[in-house]
């Protein structure tokens, strides 16, 4: 197979125009072309006027070694990588030891999936509820401002991702193609086959609910076990060697195999680890507010003439400035068409994050705009980012009216320094609701600095982004997981064989595909390992 990248076609053109394109680039007859599929395909809008279509397309042909030799100047033309996914080990007949993941998220998922593929049996341990019971407490606190400590947006079966925009994009480097495996898995349990291709692929909350349930049926169905509701308390550590884990409920279950996969906001379990010596360090992450727009502005703003193409769908953008205070504001988290959602995890606090559907026609667009912060704002502990962030939770709830509103303001008065009391054209999305107010408090007064100063010089790159209208809904604290459990390169902790910390809560990915290829590198570690285990000579 060849690749062919930068295939450039207009906004609009029919499917044959592909075929025509490959001719004319590879300089053949159409008798000399067998097969292809589009490997990617994003668009360029960076003149609205024109926008195209950008293909990476694999192609087979009956002489491609004399295509090849005759282009071999042509850098857009080369062999096609081989993305197959093959699996590092299969357990050993009758093997009884069996790996505890602890965590449903994207990287315990993942984990379990591929554990099991393998044959290990993986045990798996969620906190939290199954995630259509778990969709139920959620809801409970969107349109009740009822919190469940143990099942929210944080907290159960497919983890914070599965209440988001449901993005599959990433810019890891993945020269083993586990992204590949990714979105191939996601297919089999119901995805939209164009994830496999398209630039920025995403699958909304609805789907990646029933996605979620047929992956746990296919963990189970391959002797997995999955246990939820099951919080694990305390680790069972001897002489630098993990043994087994102990629940809230006092069970103990054997194991020197445990995937540490518990997401960005288990406080609890970074204090237990803390506690048990377990090393781990703080790490930067980012804290802003929610900026809502109309989705018509920034489809305009984007796309020009072509807005509303339903081929190009809703817009979305990216955006980054650095503060003359030495600070870096940044978009995060775009939803397009979405909504910005409750995501606290514990009472008396307000957390903001953004959802979209598969759809995105919701009215708003959505985005983080969040302030780059680091230890050195925070220090004298490795565990001192979560009490920053509770801190700025708790002042948001206090602001907010402690009822779980959020506390929001008009872009206008935000940067005029005034309290607002009244909305305007923007109407906000989250609910149980806003309540209006001077958002200057919410945060750091560097940070509050460095967003004032964002705001009017991303209305260069988006006309209509500093809107008097557009609505601050606070605080996003939750970027990114605020410590780093370290590991060594076999991904088991620096200083506990046996651990194996990853995803987004051991410091290791930023989202749904980097923590379950994060998951997927360490079932492997743990797959070899179990292997030489079961090999090793017994003494």
């Amino acid at each position: 197979m060849l690749r062919l990248t930068e295939v450039k076609l207009p906004l609009g053109h029919p499917e044959s125009a592909i075929e025509a394109a490959i001719l004319q680039r590879l300089g053949i007859q159409a008798n000399e072309l067998v097969a292809y599929s589009i490997t990617r395909r994003g668009y360029d809008a960076r003149k609205p006027r024109a926008i195209v279509f950008v293909y990476t397309l694999d192609v087979e042909l009956k002489t491609e070694a004399a295509a090849l030799e005759r282009l071999q100047g042509d850098r857009h033309v080369s062999l096609a990588p081989d993305t197959r996914y093959r699996f590092v080990a299969q357990a050993p007949s009758g093997l009884a030891a069996r790996p505890v993941v602890i965590g449903m998220g994207p990287a315990g998922l993942f984990a379990g999936l591929i554990l099991a593929q393998m044959g290990f049996r993986p045990i798996i341990l969620e906190r939290g509820k199954a995630v259509r019971e778990r969709t139920k407490d959620t809801f409970g606190l969107w349109r009740e401002g009822k919190l469940d400590p143990e099942s929210n947006v944080q907290f159960g079966e497919g983890g914070a991702g599965t209440f988001s925009d449901g993005k599959l994009h990433s810019q890891i480097k993945d020269p083993k193609h586990h992204g590949k495996k990714v979105l191939t898995e996601f297919v089999k349990a119901g995805a939209p086959p164009e994830i496999l291709y398209v630039s920025k692929p995403h699958i909304g909350t609805f789907r990646l609910v029933s996605m979620v349930e047929k992956m746990r049926e296919t963990i189970q169905g391959l002797g997995g076990e999955i246990r939820f509701q099951s919080r694990v308390a305390d680790l069972d550590i001897d002489h630098g060697q993990v043994r087994g884990v102990i629940l809230a409920d006092g069970e103990r279950i054997a194991a020197g195999h445990v995937v540490l996969a518990v997401g960005h906001s288990a406080r609890d379990t970074f204090q237990m680890l803390y506690d048990r010596g377990v090393e781990i360090e703080a790490k930067p992450f980012s804290i802003g507010f929610r900026i809502e727009h109309p989705q018509s502005l920034i489809d305009r703003c984007r796309f020009g003439k072509n807005a509303g193409d339903p081929l190009l769908g809703a817009a979305d953008y990216k955006l980054v400035h650095h503060c003359a205070n030495g600070r870096s504001v940044y978009s995060f988290c775009m939803c397009p068409g979405g909504q910005v959602v409750a995501a606290a995890s514990e009472p008396g606090c307000v957390v903001t994050n953004g959802m979209s559907q598969y759809s995105r026609n919701e009215r708003n667009a959505n985005s983080g705009i969040v302030v780059d912060i680091s230890p050195a704002d925070y220090p004298g502990h490795p565990l001192a980012g979560i009490a920053f962030q509770r801190h700025w939770e708790r002042r948001a709830f206090e602001l907010g009216g402690e009822n779980y509103q959020a506390p929001a303001q008009l872009v206008g008065d935000f940067l005029a320094g005034k309290p607002s009391t009244a909305l305007g054209s923007v109407l906000p999305s989250y609910t149980p609701g806003v309540h209006l107010c001077d958002l200057s408090s919410a945060l750091p007064d560097y940070a509050i600095e460095a967003i004032r100063e964002a705001l009017p010089a991303f209305e260069k790159q988006i006309k209509g982004f500093s809107m008097h209208d557009a609505v601050l809904t606070g605080v996003e604290t939750r970027t990114s997981s605020p410590v780093r459990i370290t590991r060594k390169e076999d991904f088991q902790s620096v200083n506990t064989r046996g651990l194996y910390p990853t995803g987004e809560g051991a410091g290791y990915a930023g989202g749904i595909l980097s923590a379950a290829v994060d998951g997927i590198k360490v079932a492997e570690a743990v797959a070899l390992s179990m292997v030489r285990d079961a090999d090793a000579p017994s003494v």
